[in-house]
Parts: structure tokens; sequence; C-alpha cells
């Protein structure tokens, strides 16, 4: 049996100013995908060279993606898991500060920043999804090690070997499921992708390889993780994270379908 090693959640503190490992976290995803990103256009550019990409366009989605990600995410905690206590008290919204953050919010948050920054620059939305999908495990896999130093998303009580007890939470073994998390959120999706990617694919045929990865992937996991506790499990036995990654899985499988047949 392991124990959870208690880290400080703050990373730095300098005076009455913190600088918190979840937050730095966030910058490691944000600009280790921009450096992918840069070095993804190389890639291809050199696929084909008359790609519509330019080197200078990582640098300018980060910022649109940045937004999406935080705002996105914020909003689809609001809706997805929290609706009636925000509905009132509407002025935590944006108490972003207080933690709250949901992955599928962000999701659809990166999707509307794309298409706007698709119509700025005059490409197809869905081949500006297959170019940032491979840089997504980047920050997926960051989020999660923000979550397992603020030990928070424990798991569910296991008896397996590596159960990890939580001192802050109780003193049951439980599931370490954000190591789970990041494991295949991070680094094997990454890896299934980047590799997926290094090849001229139909268009969408990499976005569609993204939604059936990570929602197969988080479906399974929430099995070890414990429900939230103002939500519980919903219907038949599955969590809030489970129902929202069934449609990513449903759409993956059609577009992947409409992609090869399309090619």
């Amino acid at each position: 049996m392991l124990i959870h090693p208690g880290f400080n959640p703050i990373a730095l503190q300098i005076g009455s100013f913190g600088i918190h490992w979840y937050g730095l976290m966030y910058l490691v995803g944000f600009f280790g995908g921009l450096w992918l990103g840069q070095y993804q256009v190389k890639r291809l550019l050199a696929l084909d060279p008359a790609s519509p990409w330019q080197a200078r366009d990582p640098d300018d989605m980060l910022f649109y993606i940045a937004l999406g990600v935080v705002f996105g995410g914020r909003l689809g905690y609001v809706l997805f898991y929290q609706p009636v206590y925000f509905m009132h008290h509407p002025q935590e919204i944006l108490a972003l500060w207080q933690g709250g953050m949901s992955f599928h919010g962000g999701f659809i948050g990166v999707m509307v920043a794309m298409a706007l920054f698709a119509r700025k620059r005059g490409v197809i939305w869905l081949q500006l999804m297959d170019f940032v999908a491979p840089l997504v495990p980047i920050g997926l896999g960051a989020g999660r090690l923000g979550n397992f130093i603020n030990g928070e998303l424990w798991g569910r009580p296991t008896e397996a070997n590596w159960g990890m007890v939580f001192p802050a939470v109780d003193a049951v073994a439980r599931h370490p499921s954000q190591l789970y998390e990041f494991a295949l959120e991070g680094l094997v999706l990454f890896l299934v992708l980047w590799t997926f990617a290094g090849k001229k694919r139909p268009i969408g045929a990499v976005s569609a390889l993204f939604l059936l990865c990570y929602g197969s992937f988080r479906f399974v996991v929430e099995f070890t993780r414990e429900p939230d506790s103002f939500l519980g499990l919903l219907s038949l036995g599955l969590s809030m994270g489970q129902w929202l990654c069934l449609p990513m899985i449903l759409v993956g499988l059609a577009m992947m379908r409409w992609a090869y047949r399309k090619h």
C-alpha cells in the first residue's frame, strides 16, 4: 500500500503571492504544446510543401486555445456538473481560483476558438483540428499530474497492491486514478496520435482518432475514479464523465469512417 506524499500545492511563495503547481501545469501544457506545434509545422511542410501552414501559426493559435480551454473548461463545469448551484450563485461562475474545470467543456471551447482562428486564417476548420489534436495530450498529462500533486480527483477504494491512501481524504487505500489518466490520456494518447499524424492522412482522421482514444481511455478510467460527491453515479451506474465520453466515441467512429470513405 502506498501513501500520497501530501505535496504542498504551492510550488513557490513570494511574500503573499503563491505560485501553485496546478497553474504551472497549465503553463507546461500550453508552452509544451506550442513547442510541439512549431515542430509539427516543420514536419507537415516536409510531408506536403503545398500545406497551408505557416511557421507563426502555433504562436497565433496559443492565445485562442488558452481562452478556449479556460473559459470553455469553466463553463463546461458549470453547465455539466453543478448547474443548479451556479444558478443560485452566478457571481462564482468566473471564480476560477476556487477550482472546477471540465475537460469536455474545455474541448468544446477549443473547437469554437479554432473555428474563429480557421476563419481568420482562411483554412479548413477540421484540418486545423487535425493539427491541434496531437498537441492536446501534453496539456492533459500535465493537468493530471497537477491533480495528483494536489491530492484531488482521487480514485475509488481498492485492495490492489498499488492502492494509495490519500490522508487528506481518509485512511482507505484508493486507486491513484490521476496517474492512470496521466499514463493513458497523456503518454499513450500522445504516442498514438503523434505516430498516426506522422504520415499524411485524410482530413478529419487525426481528429477522429483523438475522439475515439480519449473517449475510450477516459471511459475506462472513470470506473476507478471516485464520482463527484454532489453527483454520484447516474443512469446505468455511469459517471457524468462517462456519459460525456460516449458521444465522443460515437462521433469518432463516424468521423473515421467518413474521412476514409471520402478519401
